[in-house]
């Protein structure tokens, strides 16, 4: 434990202001992962079966038993449902639609909270990485212009090492980053698509019955 700390510290301090800058972007895309995905959990990102249940409910003319299934529930696709069942039975079918498609789109536009932050992340850690390798470049091409004719070959070697270790470090913050932002953004993705499927599929067996009253 004790040697893995020394050489987290030697990194650091070899690595110089740039591996700061880094080091406290990586704590924050950890900490924005997993708050991410605790947030998509709570939303019911991967829980799609009251929605489903609740058009399948419909679909069979038990609108009470639809509402029933989704009411008061926290998931994303439930609430969206509930909000269909709710306008279609005190608004026009256009209405009912708009209102649908608002509380949706306010919705999934929750559901990408942080990911701006991921994807800025994503962007920057490489560069923080490149800035720190140039940086020290000129700190060890510096040194080796004052060492003149006595330069040690080794000196430039070590200072070029050094200043690669921020481009290593950028890398390694921005590729779990991006990996993360791309499969938060499918599992907002495939939310937005199964809301689509389920308001479709309520609105289409809506229509009989909105005939029926026209006739009458």
């Amino acid at each position: 434990m004790e040697t893995a700390l020394e050489r987290a510290l030697t990194f650091l301090r070899n690595g110089g202001p740039a591996i700061w800058a880094i080091a406290a972007l990586s704590v924050a895309t950890l900490a924005l992962i997993m708050w991410k995905a605790w947030r998509l959990a709570l939303m019911g990102a991967w829980s799609r079966g009251k929605a489903g249940r609740a058009v399948e409910a419909y679909q069979c003319g038990d609108t009470a038993s639809a509402l029933a299934l989704v009411e008061g529930r926290r998931g994303i696709r439930s609430q969206v449902m509930a909000t269909t069942l709710r306008s279609l039975e005190r608004l026009s079918e256009e209405a009912a639609r708009e209102e649908t498609a608002r509380v949706a789109k306010r919705q999934l536009a929750s559901a990408r909270d942080g990911l701006g932050a991921l994807e800025l992340i994503t962007t920057i850690a490489p560069l923080l990485g490149l800035l720190g390798t140039v940086l020290g470049m000129i700190a060890a091409f510096q040194a080796l212009q004052a060492a003149g004719s006595r330069a040690d070959p080794a000196l430039l070697a070590g200072g070029i090492w050094e200043a690669l270790l921020t481009t290593a470090a950028g890398m390694a913050v921005a590729i779990p980053a991006s990996a993360a932002l791309t499969w938060f953004e499918s599992v907002v993705e495939r939310m937005r698509r199964d809301i689509e499927d389920n308001a479709v599929r309520v609105f289409i067996a809506a229509q009989p019955e909105a005939l029926k009253l026209a006739a009458e």
